[in-house]
């Protein structure tokens, strides 16, 4: 559909509550006027656009095995429908910058970099970057500030996947092999770089508050990634990196809000009822009021579903803005993530049969469009 429409005779979420009046979308913005083509959707949810803070699932479409695919752009806009599919109208793609190698290695990141700033023109969804940079790969952080200029990321996360347990007791790390042969490294050529990268961890702390302080002084946001304890949680706000992702215990959240840090949890861990790992469950923290955003994480599906089923919980609006509004703000994106005129025109309609997208809107433009999203729109 193009030009001006409205979608009446749904329920639409506004920042005042539900309300029945009609929602319009016109030249890429909300509008209160009941303008243009009338799309009649009794009985459904209108709700703002999911704004997904940190995805990784687009993985399997931009290698499904290895080597398996060459264009990245094609995997990108197969990634756009599934996005589109699940409500998500602004993605953010946790691509990693790892020693681990394979998807999570330099190469692979610089081109993933390429193939998303070359396909923008044929995406829907708005898709962003946060990259996942290893800390101790301290002699990789001036490609990491080149990266983040010449491909305007915005949101840059601190990871420390080293087995430091083991290389402290000399002992060989569990996945050694599978990693190496991912890397392209023998065994040995791997345990030899693990080692090298150890030794210098008393090097790290420093380095990487230098480069929060680039970041920051650019405007980019930054984060720790599965922080174990309050202490953690310090640690790394000594170091500038302001979001707390993904934290493991519910000290370490609670460190973060007490001085109003952002929290980022893992919709799939809500909609499981606990953590795959045996770590903190995210719906206890979300009832303590300890999260400011629900991301994907590795599933595209979840956040729709977790929200969705803290409803009960917490009512619609507040549940929704974890998905939407709380992302949003956390972002610095002040032109998303809530429905109200002049806003950027994201929202999805809930359909009643499915309780799943039955229309998707990204920037003023359908996106997806369930079969019953397409009848009311072709009788539009």
């Amino acid at each position: 559909m193009t030009g001006a429409f409205h979608i009446a005779g749904a329920e639409v979420l506004r920042p005042t509550g539900l309300s029945d009046a009609p929602i319009g979308v016109e030249n890429g913005l909300l509008s209160d006027a009941p303008d243009g083509r009338a799309v009649h959707l009794p009985g459904w949810w209108v709700l703002p656009g999911i704004v997904d803070v940190h995805g990784d699932g687009f993985e399997r479409h931009l290698a499904p095995r290895r080597g398996a695919l060459r264009d990245l752009s094609a995997g990108l806009m197969s990634l756009d429908a599934e996005l589109a599919a699940n409500g998500i109208t602004t993605a953010v793609l946790a691509q990693f910058y790892s020693w681990e190698g394979g998807m999570r290695g330099p190469d692979f990141a610089r081109a993933m970099l390429a193939a998303l700033d070359g396909t923008r023109g044929r995406l829907t969804t708005e898709m962003m970057v946060q990259l996942r940079v290893e800390n101790h790969l301290i002699d990789a952080f001036a490609e990491v500030r080149t990266l983040v200029a010449d491909h305007s990321i915005r949101y840059v996360v601190m990871n420390d996947h080293l087995p430091h347990e083991a290389l402290d007791k000399g002992k060989r790390p569990p996945r050694l092999t599978g990693q190496a042969l991912k890397s392209g490294r023998s065994p040995e050529a791997h345990l030899d770089l693990l080692n090298a990268l150890h030794a210098r961890r008393g090097e790290v702390p420093a380095r990487v508050a230098e480069l929060s302080a680039w970041l920051a002084a650019r405007g980019v946001l930054t984060g720790s990634h599965d922080d174990r304890s309050a202490g953690m949680r310090q640690e790394a706000r000594a170091q500038g990196l302001r979001v707390c992702e993904f934290p493991e215990t519910r000290d370490a959240a609670e460190e973060a809000e007490r001085v109003g840090e952002p929290v980022v949890l893992g919709a799939p861990n809500v909609v499981r009822g606990g953590s795959h790992a045996g770590k903190v469950a995210a719906v206890d923290l979300v009832r303590m009021g300890l999260c400011t955003a629900l991301a994907s994480d590795y599933h595209y599906p979840a956040p729709l579903q977790a929200a969705l089923s803290l409803v009960p919980d917490l009512g619609l609006e507040e549940a929704w803005g974890l998905v939407s509004s709380g992302p949003a703000r956390l972002l610095g994106l002040a032109d998303r993530g809530r429905l109200a005129a002049g806003m950027r025109a994201d929202l999805i309609a809930l359909n009643p049969a499915t309780g799943r997208p039955g229309l998707t809107v990204c920037g003023g433009c359908i996106s997806y469009a369930d079969p019953a999203g397409a009848a009311a729109l072709l009788a539009a």
